[in-house]
């Protein structure tokens, strides 16, 4: 994916997290009689301004698009409020009405969440299945006994319906550091029901692909040919759709890729390609024909050959997928905040904090695979978003919070003082997490 079509996928996915967490601010507000001065998607100085509304609301969208606000009469202790609308001030409401408003920007977050799981979980997402590859030599998949071919049925005791359920599951396991029990269908057909190790882990490091970390990776099957183009080099040298490809020139072949390459870089050049047909192992000789390409030759057979992992169908009826939704938006929301604390403790490296330009990276790649994989990244980020924000630190909604929760139980407002070290705390924290999230983003890229 371009670099300009990364961006444009970061930004529309922006777009629509902060454009749901402030219209819930707006929409309590208006709920609880407030009135709204300006809803602005961005930071910085408007470049596009409209009234619009009985209040004339001003809808503004400003430069710099890591954020969003929405401007509150009265929300501002500096700025004077006209007597005649005292009452729609946001500092004269009741403290459970400030609470509710500010609340309900998270809130939305974590509503857009469950509203795309559960659509969908009701549309429907093709998934790889969980079957797996060879462990990693020395990981805790070898230690586990797991064998290439395995399909893990079950996890900790729940039903494994992907990959993808099997990640998340596994990535659970390994924060709760749990001795984390498998059901496993072996290549032969027989159950085995291993456990995998977790509780030896010292920092989590997930920097990287975490089932790599576990030494599991997706089970491919041997490339094979699928089609013949009749006439071809393939076609004359008898190879048939169904042929399993086992090597060429004496050394393996584990991916189509790899095939490929080796074609392309052997113009007019026979191949001795041993194959598996019916159960036999046939020597089957092959000379890629020449063909100019970008002005330079490379060799070409004339068949499609593909090690493509059928993927599995996952959907659910509308009461189910709304009810898996609700179950994935708490899960997750939980599993973030247990890992932000075990950062915190240093029981999970910081390495795992990512930045604008991971998050862009993300984006680009999920809008790649698809509207189905661009639509689960939007979810889960939102609910990071809706998590991040319940934070009790000033600055953000959480800490708005948390001083309205003291007034609520004091009776009487946190003092100027107090509050004005706490926006300086809120700052300094803030401002050291956005740094170290975007140093782990150069990391990232420099490590490749």
């Amino acid at each position: 994916m371009t670099l300009p079509s990364t961006i444009a996928a970061f930004l529309v996915a922006l777009g629509i997290l902060i454009a749901f967490h402030e219209y819930g601010h707006y929409l309590a507000a208006r709920l609880c009689g407030v009135k709204v001065l300006r809803f602005c998607l961005g930071f910085g100085k408007p470049i596009l301004m409209r009234r619009l509304g009985r209040d004339g609301t001003e809808w503004a969208l400003a430069a710099f698009p890591l954020g969003g606000y929405v401007k509150l009469l009265g929300h501002d202790p500096e700025e004077p409020v006209p007597p005649a609308e005292a009452h729609r001030s946001f500092s004269a409401q009741p403290v459970a009405k400030r609470m509710f408003i500010i609340l309900a920007g998270p809130l939305a977050n974590f509503l857009l969440a469950i509203a795309l799981y559960a659509g969908l979980n009701m549309h429907g997402v093709e998934e790889p299945p969980a079957r797996i590859a060879k462990p990693v030599p020395g990981s805790l998949a070898e230690a586990a006994g797991l064998a290439p071919g395995d399909t893990i049925l079950a996890a900790g005791g729940g039903q494994v319906v992907s990959w993808n359920d099997l990640h998340w599951r596994l990535l659970r396991a390994a924060e709760a550091r749990q001795r984390y029990p498998l059901e496993v269908r072996r290549a032969a057909g027989d159950l085995a029901f291993p456990f995998i190790d977790f509780t030896g882990l010292r920092v989590l490091e997930l920097d990287g692909d975490f089932m790599n970390v576990v030494g599991l990776s997706i089970f491919r099957p041997a490339p094979r040919i699928a089609q013949v183009e009749p006439g071809s080099p393939a076609d004359k040298s008898g190879l048939l759709p169904g042929d399993i490809l086992v090597s060429v020139a004496g050394k393996s072949v584990p991916t189509s890729e790899d095939f490929v390459s080796i074609m392309r870089a052997n113009p007019a050049r026979e191949q001795i390609l041993e194959v598996r047909r019916a159960g036999s192992l046939l020597q089957i000789p092959v000379v890629p024909a020449s063909v100019e390409s970008a002005g330079a030759p490379i060799g070409r057979i004339g068949a499609r050959v593909t090690d493509r992992v059928e993927p599995v169908m996952v959907r659910y009826g509308a009461a189910d997928a709304i009810v898996r939704g609700l179950k994935q938006t708490w899960e997750t929301s939980v599993f973030t905040l247990k890992m932000l604390g075990n950062m915190v403790t240093g029981e999970v490296s910081w390495r795992n904090l990512s930045g604008p330009v991971t998050i862009a990276d993300y984006a680009g790649k999920t809008a790649r695979l698809g509207i189905t994989y661009y639509l689960s990244f939007i979810a889960l980020v939102s609910i990071s978003l809706g998590v991040l924000n319940l934070l009790p630190i000033p600055m953000l909604d959480g800490g708005h919070l948390l001083y309205y929760l003291v007034e609520f139980l004091r009776g009487k407002p946190v003092s100027e003082k107090v509050m004005e070290i706490g926006s300086r705390l809120g700052f300094a924290v803030v401002i050291t997490s956005m740094a170290l999230a975007l140093y782990n983003d150069i990391h990232r890229l420099l490590a490749g």
